[in-house]
């Protein structure tokens, strides 16, 4: 059947449903992360950026072994070549402003203290939904192998790292001698077998993250519709959307993954993409809210385990510092650092403006901006529990 001109959610759930009947679909394969280079999953080769939500699932669902991918132009500036008649993968994306370069008032382009020309982004009228077409490591000639590659670490051992994110949330968690696991949305509590009961500390951690996944759509953390409303449909999608999640979840944190335990929804998903296909792209992104959701909670208790220990430090020194990926709200405006440049300066990007500029340690307002996500850090969160929910149960 010709599928390139249907919209990529159909064909996106059209591939998962004949995997999920296969028993082939991303998360239905156990594996062993031992020995993978991190990130596994599927991400830019050139800017490193994994590729997420309805994006991330086709390539997952294209089966190739190497997680890289890359369009035929950041192939040529990386001085690799596209092999000859290969097919490129569909990934779509949402254009919601249009970058361009500052100028003066006689209209030369201003640049930053490197050289690099500063770039604001103009807001579109109306956001632009965007093709491009990508191509696996596999398919490409002159990248370095995968594991020269591959350069991320973590600080933690995977367990370990496992277990402090679940201690992190503050999510009540209850073990007892029994055959199932499951999250009570009534009570907001997670019910889990004994540690002794599972056979790997993986197999334990997979299913508390799958379990913490739910736990995230309560109504006073993620407010997930397809949690709160009863019903063997909305079931499956709160199903659906955990699964997802707890694979990225376990992906990221090295954890072994045993897809025996959610067999039983296998039936009731393939009937659900099949009446509404547009529902595996409301899953995955659903799935990377959960995964941003959980994940904050890791970088939350980072921080904070930096403060603690950097308070006992000689005056003299800096208290700590901004990195990649911050994000921080500061005088009705939200300040993201993009990157580090030569001699300790940092690329930011003020939203929502779009205004880009360099911030040095020295600035005041790098100080201020590290005082706010300092202060962000101690901060606590308390939750409310709602009654008429279900608890979502499943077999061991």
């Amino acid at each position: 059947m010709e599928t390139k001109n249907q919209p990529l959610h159909i064909q996106v759930a059209n591939l998962l449903i004949e995997q999920l009947k296969k028993g082939t679909a991303p998360w239905q394969k156990p594996w062993s992360v031992e020995g993978i280079p991190s990130p596994r999953l599927p991400y830019n080769a050139l800017t490193g950026n994994r590729y997420k939500g309805i994006n991330a699932m086709n390539l997952l669902l294209s089966n190739r072994e190497d997680p890289r991918w890359l369009t035929f132009k950041q192939a040529e500036s990386m001085g690799a070549k596209i092999n000859r008649r290969e097919k490129g993968t569909l990934i779509q994306f949402i254009k919601t402003d249009q970058p361009r370069a500052l100028r003066d008032e006689k209209g030369k382009i201003l640049y930053d203290e490197i050289g690099q020309p500063l770039i604001e982004k103009t807001p579109l009228a109306k956001p632009i939904v965007s093709s491009a077409w990508v191509f696996n490591a596999a398919q490409v000639s002159g990248l370095n192998e995968l594991a020269q590659a591959a350069t991320k670490h973590h600080k933690w051992d995977p367990v370990s790292r496992a277990d402090a994110l679940i201690q992190s949330t503050g999510a009540e968690i209850h073990h007892h001698t029994i055959d199932q696991a499951f999250y009570h949305p009534k009570f907001d509590y997670i019910t889990l077998p004994e540690r002794s009961q599972f056979t790997t500390p993986s197999g334990y951690y997979a299913t508390a993250l799958h379990e913490l996944a739910h736990w995230s759509g309560h109504p006073s953390r993620l407010d997930r519709s397809s949690l709160i409303n009863s019903g063997l449909l909305e079931y499956s999608k709160e199903e659906l959307r955990a699964e997802i999640a707890s694979m990225l979840l376990g992906t990221e944190l090295g954890i072994n993954h045993d897809p025996g335990q959610h067999a039983a929804y296998v039936e009731s998903w393939v009937s659900v993409l099949e009446n509404t296909p547009f529902e595996i792209h409301s899953a995955a992104t659903d799935a990377e809210k959960i995964f941003d959701f959980l994940l904050a909670y890791e970088r939350v208790r980072t921080i904070g385990s930096s403060l603690e220990a950097e308070l006992a430090l000689p005056a003299d020194r800096s208290p700590n510092f901004l990195s990649t990926g911050d994000e921080i709200p500061y005088r009705d405006h939200i300040y993201r650092v993009e990157g580090h440049l030569k001699q300790g300066r940092l690329r930011i990007e003020q939203l929502p403006s779009g205004l880009h500029f360099t911030l040095s340690p020295s600035d005041q307002l790098y100080q201020s901006l590290l005082n706010q996500k300092l202060g962000i850090a101690r901060e606590n969160t308390t939750h409310t529990q709602p009654e008429g929910l279900t608890p979502l149960t499943h077999k061991r």
